[in-house]
């Protein structure tokens, strides 16, 4: 299997209504619009589609929505991850995989495996997969770092396993995994903000949540560079820079529906334990925006 999440995918968020049920109306418009002004593949149903808010109807519903609506023209990555790897295991099993394209895979989260651990953890993962699996390290939420060293033994073990989604933070560790990676397993960036860092050294796309808001504007940066084109790139990079950390400043994916709702697309609804962005955050944000149309 190869890896076919290239350029820039979309982390896509949960439209809500007021009260409190998704918006599925808003959700076709939504992606109609990531797949108009310059989406690659969208990642549906993770961290930044609130899916851990979801019941699983609303999650078999919104990935017909959104199959129904792309039509096979862009790729569809669709989380399926978790901390019981037998649980995992049994939801792949189960799953109607029609229409879906790979599958994305979080480390296990909260009870923090040794290396090891994750190794066999996506080993069972990668033994019962029928799709390319793209795995997702993102320390800052799950508790535990998969090494540079853990991510190769299994990419050089599995060749379905096709790719990482990196949001470590670490540069040298994603350097370290680009230079020791086997050819047919690729970097993804998981972090908006070393999106423009990770593609020079390596990375082959992002997986985005600042893309909801302006797909047209982030995937420009991104084709900048993959055509060597990297100060005007940059340029673009610079733009975004507070933005990137206004974004997250008040939980994920507040910050993002908050420009959605500014800019008349969603309802700035999120369920809870999350809550939307502060007022202040939301002033900064819309000040930026402005800016950037100018």
């Amino acid at each position: 299997m190869e890896n076919i999440f290239h350029g820039l995918g979309i982390a896509l968020i949960t439209p809500m209504k007021g009260d409190g049920e998704v918006d599925y109306d808003a959700l076709e418009k939504l992606v109609e619009y990531q797949i108009s002004n310059g989406a690659d593949f969208l990642c549906i149903l993770a961290t930044t589609g609130e899916a851990p808010c979801l019941t699983k109807e609303e999650k078999d519903k919104i990935t017909d929505v959104i199959k129904r609506v792309d039509n096979g023209r862009v790729p569809i990555l669709k989380y399926c991850g978790g901390n019981n790897t037998r649980a995992v295991v049994e939801e792949i099993n189960v799953t109607d995989w029609n229409g879906i394209d790979g599958i994305l895979s979080i480390c296990p989260y909260y009870n923090k495996p040794s290396q090891e651990g994750l190794y066999q953890h996506f080993k069972a993962i990668a033994k019962a997969s029928p799709l390319p699996v793209v795995m997702y390290n993102v320390p800052g939420r799950t508790g535990v770092n998969m090494k540079a060293a853990t991510t190769v033994r299994i990419a050089k073990d599995f060749p379905n396993v096709v790719a990482i989604k990196e949001a470590s933070g670490s540069l040298e560790q994603i350097d370290e995994i680009i230079k020791n990676k086997p050819s047919n397993f690729e970097v993804i960036s998981g972090d908006d903000a070393l999106t423009f860092s990770m593609i020079a050294s390596g990375a082959v796309g992002v997986i985005s949540v600042i893309g909801n808001a302006l797909p047209k504007e982030f995937s420009r940066m991104i084709r900048l560079e993959f055509n060597n084109e990297y100060a005007a790139a940059l340029k673009i990079h610079h733009q975004f820079t507070e933005l990137y950390k206004l974004l997250f400043v008040d939980g994920n994916p507040a910050g993002v529906k908050s420009l959605l709702n500014d800019m008349g697309m969603i309802e700035n609804v999120l369920r809870l334990p999350l809550v939307p962005t502060r007022i202040e955050t939301k002033q900064k944000m819309d000040s930026i925006i402005k800016g950037l149309k100018r």
